[in-house]
Parts: C-alpha cells; sequence; structure tokens
C-alpha cells in the first residue's frame, strides 16, 4: 500500500469460488470486500478464524462489506469446510496460486523444523473503487476479525 492518502488499486482478478460461482473483483457492489487468504481448509487455525468471521459476518454486512476466505485448497475441500463450518460467505480456490502470488503472501514456513512454501495468514479490505485501504500480514487468529470489523466500522 503507498500510503493512507492515496490507497494503491487492486489489479482486477476472477476465480473460482463455491456455490458454483465466480468471483470477480471488479464492480463489486459492496463499500469493502474483505479477502482473507488462509493455509488450509480443517485446520485449527484456519477453522477458528473461519468461526470468527462467520460469528461478526451479520455485523460485516451491516457495515456493507463482503467477505470471502481465499486458499490454495480445491472446491470440493472448499465446499465441505464451509458446509462443516456453517459459512455464510464464499471460499475462493486458488490452486495455481495466481491470487496467492499477486497478492504476495506465498511464503517459506517452518513447519515441524522443516522449511516450507505456504501461504501467510493474511487480510486485505477492498474499497468499492478496487484500492487497498488494508492490509494485515503474519496474521495471528485471536481477535483478528474483531480487529478487521473495528476497521470497516470505524471508515467514513
Amino acid at each position: 500500500m503507498a500510503d493512507s492518502q492515496t490507497p494503491a488499486s487492486v489489479t482486477d482478478f476472477s476465480a473460482p469460488m463455491t456455490g458454483d460461482k465466480t468471483f470477480q473483483l471488479g464492480g463489486r457492489p459492496a463499500r469493502y470486500t474483505v479477502l482473507y487468504f488462509y493455509p488450509k481448509d480443517n485446520t485449527p487455525g484456519c477453522t477458528t478464524e473461519s468461526i470468527a468471521f462467520r460469528e461478526l459476518h451479520e455485523q460485516f454486512v451491516a457495515a456493507g462489506t463482503e467477505i470471502y476466505g481465499i486458499s490454495r485448497d480445491s472446491l470440493r475441500s472448499h465446499e465441505g469446510f464451509k458446509s462443516k463450518l456453517g459459512l455464510p460467505f464464499e471460499l475462493i480456490s486458488d490452486p495455481e496460486e495466481a491470487v496467492c502470488l499477486q497478492f504476495n503472501v506465498m511464503k517459506m514456513k517452518n513447519m515441524y523444523g522443516k522449511q516450507v512454501r505456504g501461504v501467510e495468514r493474511s487480510t486485505f479490505v477492498i474499497d468499492a473503487e478496487g484500492r487497498m485501504v488494508k492490509e494485515w500480514r503474519g496474521v495471528k487468529v485471536a481477535d483478528h476479525a474483531d480487529e478487521v470489523l473495528e476497521f470497516v466500522k470505524s471508515q467514513p
């Protein structure tokens, strides 16, 4: 992000998502779009994070905000994860890592003493004009969804 006066524009993209739909960033009617990138369906941290966004979903909607989760998992995996958790929002599938690379969330991480390449838990808020207005990288799950909600609610 450039600075708080001139938010960086996000290159438009489309990607498959749950519900047999295609996500298209351009032309979204919402005041804000929240994209939260997470490493993997059905893992403890990702489950906790998704449940936190689920629990606050109505408040996000009231603030004119749509939420989308993104990982490299398949649509089939996403459909199961979404159903199991009762998520009221769609999950975007990015197995080719095109969106992950666009947002620069692919990082080398330590997993049980080994270096592995994976998704760095990150969240981005994009306004209706397609400008990134806030980003969080290296997210810790605890209270994160609340922090994102407070940010969108605080915007004029």
